[in-house]
């Protein structure tokens, strides 16, 4: 039995200089995708039901495929709530057998988000899995507007919250296609001089391999979230597979192809978080 706990796999990492994936999970051909790929590079992955997830299928379903998964893997495997907005929300992903919860009070004033996500990671903590919280705000490409994590405003997160792991809001954006952006080292460095837990970077697919590849061997920071980069990877994957033959309608057939395809592609993820 692999299933581990985000502090279990991310402490690891801060001390070894290296990052774990949290990828964005939609539906089981993903799910599985992503952990054959994670036992292929010998590596921890981090599944992730974030709300799109969450609107299509109930968590204690979601739990029950992440835990089967992790149970039958041969690499740590984290069952991850993203983005949890509600304590009510929370308590559900940890009765569902998730073992670590992101609480996201980022949008609120930071004593509400500090006092709301230190409630959530004691709740964590009582249970023996894992919290995630954000300070700053993260936001969309073509959507809300970020807010940069203040270096004070992380340390003082960290202390009182007491959470795992906080991800941070450092000129990553969620949903980004395209890898022409570039994340805030000087402000990382800020950060990372002020508290010893290990950082997050929500909106992984927007940064650039080789600035993922320097942050994850060089810095605090040891878990990349990754969602749009491998949803293209997929989205490519089925298109291929069903203009390939217009007469085929079975869905298991089609799916089956997407497979292959996107295990390259996540493994071409995972290995940029690895020491070389």
């Amino acid at each position: 039995m692999t299933l581990a706990t985000l502090a279990e796999v991310l402490q690891p990492a801060l001390k070894g200089r290296y990052a774990v994936a949290g990828l964005v999970t939609l539906g089981w051909e993903d799910m599985r995708a992503y952990v054959a790929a994670a036992e292929a590079e010998n590596c921890p992955v981090i599944l992730q039901a974030g709300p799109s997830c969450r609107a299509n299928t109930p968590l204690p379903i979601l739990g029950k495929m992440f835990r089967y998964l992790a149970e039958n893997a041969s690499v740590p495997v984290v069952a991850h709530l993203d983005h949890g907005y509600t304590l009510e929300e929370c308590s559900e992903a940890l009765d569902a057998g998730f073992t670590s919860l992101m609480y996201d009070g980022s949008r609120k004033p930071i004593s509400q988000n500090i006092d709301e996500t230190a409630m959530i990671t004691e709740m964590a903590h009582k249970a023996g899995i894992s919290c995630e919280g954000e300070i700053g705000f993260v936001g969309y490409a073509n959507g809300e507007k970020s807010a940069g994590t203040l270096p004070d405003d992380a340390a003082r997160f960290a202390r009182e919250t007491r959470v795992d792991a906080m991800a941070i809001s450092v000129g990553n954006v969620h949903l980004q296609q395209d890898k022409n952006g570039g994340l805030d080292i000087g402000r990382i460095h800020a950060i990372e001089a002020v508290t010893t837990v290990p950082l997050v970077i929500h909106g992984g697919s927007g940064v650039p391999v080789v600035q993922r590849t320097a942050l994850a061997t060089g810095s605090s920071i040891c878990k990349f979230n990754i969602g749009t980069e491998l949803r293209i990877a997929f989205g490519q994957a089925l298109r291929d597979a069903v203009t390939a033959d217009p007469c085929r309608f079975d869905r298991i057939a089609i799916l089956q192809d997407t497979h292959e395809p996107l295990v390259a592609a996540t493994r071409h993820v995972l290995r940029a978080f690895q020491p070389r």
